[in-house]
């Protein structure tokens, strides 16, 4: 059974159409944040909203490095539970792993929005103290999951483009993302998967973010090679 804690946060949820879910979710599930991220092409996912910056700086990394437990989720359809990041073997997530150094995260708890063998997108716990859920949290997490999951699946009628109102006035976090990889397809004469790649490779090999990557592709302040990862022919002007 769920808490009343949550039946009050999912009657919510329901009751008002295109609201986000309250502030006391993420303490509800004994977390510190929490964000939903949705499937788009392939393992790729846009993230809809977060609690804060550091679910924000989480899914960012899972993205600009394409590996991580959310993406985990998304691609077996089961939960990724883990309640001591740093008992986590190195090889399981190589690079996620040391770029976590830097965050205030001690426990990650990935479940996936599922829905008759559908998997639409992956709610994201975050803690910055180890340890496991208790019984009654998983079981509020597992019914925030499926509400999601209906939600996002059209149960109620509602789009994701509706959705992403909550966060950066309306426009989708990896938005300038998804054009800067157009723009690169095009430049490069590469599929889009391969030009995200290119575009993930140059944001995690000189240590920035990729949507400031993404926003200098598209401003044609940087302009990358089509072939080396470490884009020794790479271009940045300078900024005005």
């Amino acid at each position: 059974m769920i808490s009343p804690e949550m039946s009050e946060i999912l009657r919510a949820f329901h009751a008002e159409r295109g609201s986000r879910l309250s502030d006391g979710c993420a303490s509800t599930l004994g977390m510190d944040q929490l964000s939903v991220s949705l499937a788009l092409e392939g393992p790729t996912t846009e993230t809809l909203w977060t609690t804060g910056e550091t679910s924000t700086s989480f899914e960012d990394l899972q993205f600009t490095l394409g590996e991580g437990p959310g993406l985990d989720a998304l691609r077996t359809g089961r939960a990724v539970l883990e309640h001591d990041v740093s008992a986590v073997a190195a090889g399981r997530w190589p690079v996620l792993l040391p770029a976590l150094a830097g965050l205030p995260i001690q426990a990650v708890f990935c479940l996936p929005l599922a829905l008759g063998g559908i998997t639409v997108g992956v709610l994201t716990a975050l803690r910055s103290i180890p340890g496991p859920m208790t019984g009654q949290q998983m079981n509020d997490a597992m019914a925030l999951a499926a509400a999601l999951a209906l939600r996002y699946l059209g149960g109620d009628g509602e789009q994701f483009d509706t959705r992403a109102g909550g966060r950066l006035d309306g426009e989708l976090h990896h938005a300038v993302v998804h054009q800067a990889t157009g723009m690169l397809s095009v430049q490069l004469g590469l599929p889009p998967g391969k030009a995200l790649l290119r575009l993930r490779a140059h944001a995690y090999g000189h240590d920035r973010p990729i949507l400031d990557v993404a926003e200098d592709v598209v401003a044609r302040r940087l302009r990358l090679n089509r072939d080396s990862p470490d884009e020794p022919n790479a271009s940045e002007e300078t900024r005005g």
